[in-house]
């Protein structure tokens, strides 16, 4: 009976650990976000460098 109890309370610590990662990830701002980089590569316009330049 002893080893349930103690089982359970591993399994509680581990889920507070997980639950404080977690937390901590949303108020750094880590899900803002989550749109944006997918469409990065198609919403990338050239840079200056890379724009051919035009003979005139």
């Amino acid at each position: 009976m002893g080893i349930i109890f103690l089982l359970v309370l591993i399994s509680a610590l581990i889920a507070i650990v997980f639950l404080v990662a977690f937390v901590f990830s949303v108020k750094s701002g880590q899900f803002d976000d989550t749109d944006t980089p997918a469409r990065r590569i198609i919403l990338d316009d050239f840079d200056t460098k890379d724009k051919p330049k035009s003979k005139s």
